[in-house]
């Protein structure tokens, strides 16, 4: 059981501390600094370093939580609110993820590769707020799975 929640929290940190990185730190700088398209060359190339580790992070995350909750509480019905809120924000977290992956970040590739900078920046837009959506997801994630036994 420590492996696994030792690769959990590890899958998480990584997940939740990228998304803080990018959204709090590396986006205002980037933004004041970078003209539109050597702005968008940048966060395409972020994101094709980071979204495989967050594909990563969900797979780790999925089996590992999946492992502690039928190892450690015997299923969902063992299992605190803490746990069941955990699941809850992780699957949100996960699907946002996805659409990111499959719609606006797909968008932003071509629009990149077509020069096509308008475009490019409607999609880091969208990116944008539902990365900020994810990080604040992901904060409360992890302030309930460190918290909430306590509460």
């Amino acid at each position: 059981m420590a492996i696994a929640l030792a690769l959990h929290l590890l899958a998480a940190v990584i997940w939740v501390g990228g998304m803080f990185f990018a959204w709090l730190i590396l986006r205002p700088v980037a933004a004041t600094l970078l003209e539109p398209p050597v702005r968008l060359l940048l966060w395409l190339g972020v994101f094709r370093r980071f979204f495989p580790w967050v594909w990563g992070a969900v797979i780790t995350l999925l089996v590992t939580g999946f492992w502690v909750l039928f190892g450690v509480y015997g299923g969902m019905a063992g299992a605190g609110w803490h746990v069941h809120l955990m699941l809850i924000t992780g699957l949100a977290m996960m699907a946002i993820f996805l659409h990111i992956w499959f719609a606006p970040y797909s968008r932003l590739g071509r629009a990149v590769s077509e020069e096509d900078w308008a475009a490019g920046a409607k999609q880091l837009g969208k990116i944008r707020r539902l990365i900020g959506l994810n990080l604040g997801l992901g904060l409360v994630t992890v302030a309930v799975a460190s918290g909430g036994r306590f509460l």
